[in-house]
């Protein structure tokens, strides 16, 4: 992505994750907004956005962080709200192991209480320790920790697999984390 969509994509998790009110917006219940309105609202309080860029960030991004419905005419966030949306996520099994990428600074932290979703929905993992070094590193020197996801699917906990892969569960408690 070019520094325009990166400026426009983090634009777009702003308001579309967290605070959608900072441009007049109100996403229904499971998080979506007109793509029209999306884009009248920015061009009305000073980010404007063409649909061809609105279309290029959604189809770029590294992540998949937004989604179009299938009729191209709505968009929200794939995952990582703190605003209240219901994504409609199905149970899932999980691989044996996944990965969290965290920076190492949060370990002492994370040894105590495990990981928590703090005022997201869900704590987010990776299918692989690539992408969790990519996540962990944007806010400091990363760590990458297992997670024994098989064995918490195992004990009763549930796992959720969002559209653009990424693996969520409420909480990740200390016993099923190899630092």
């Amino acid at each position: 992505m070019n520094n325009r969509e990166v400026k426009i994509s983090k634009f777009l998790s702003l308001v579309l994750r967290h605070q959608p009110q900072k441009i007049g917006l109100t996403p229904d219940k499971a998080g979506w907004i007109g793509a029209d309105e999306l884009l009248a609202a920015c061009q009305a309080h000073g980010f404007p956005l063409t649909l061809e860029e609105l279309n290029s960030v959604v189809r770029n991004n590294d992540k998949q962080r937004f989604a179009f419905s299938e009729d191209g005419r709505q968009i929200r966030a794939s995952q990582g709200h703190s605003i209240e949306v219901e994504l409609d996520y199905q149970p899932a099994v999980p691989p044996a192991v996944l990965y969290h990428g965290t920076p190492e600074r949060f370990l002492d932290s994370i040894r105590a209480k495990g990981l928590v979703r703090g005022r997201r929905h869900h704590v987010h993992l990776s299918a692989d320790a690539v992408t969790a070094v990519a996540v962990g590193e944007r806010r400091g020197r990363p760590v990458v920790l297992e997670i024994l996801s098989g064995q918490m699917h195992r004990d009763g906990y549930q796992f959720f697999q969002s559209a653009n892969g990424v693996w969520l569960t409420e909480h990740v408690p200390a016993q099923y984390i190899v630092i």
